[in-house]
């Protein structure tokens, strides 16, 4: 069996902070660092690794600095 999961990367010294996308993920994968960039913003970071790969962050990112890639998971079956 097969499950499908997101792998979200983020570019950090682009990122400004908007907070847009953090609305639109339904498992709170992303938040607001406590840290800032080069340009003095906090930018977005992945805290869990819950991401179905929606994508919806990546849609509504004004700057486009979210991308999120699919990848295919192997759930291991246990025959007893």
């Amino acid at each position: 069996m097969t499950k499908i999961k997101g792998r979200i990367v983020i570019d950090i010294e682009r990122c400004k902070g908007c907070e847009v996308c953090l609305e639109t993920c339904p498992f709170s994968v992303i938040k607001l660092s406590k840290e800032v960039n080069g340009k003095g913003y906090r930018y977005l970071e992945v805290v869990n690794d819950e991401c179905t790969g929606c994508a919806n962050c990546a849609l509504v990112c004004p700057d486009a600095v979210i991308t999120v890639s699919p990848q295919v998971k192997e759930k291991q079956l246990y025959m007893i």
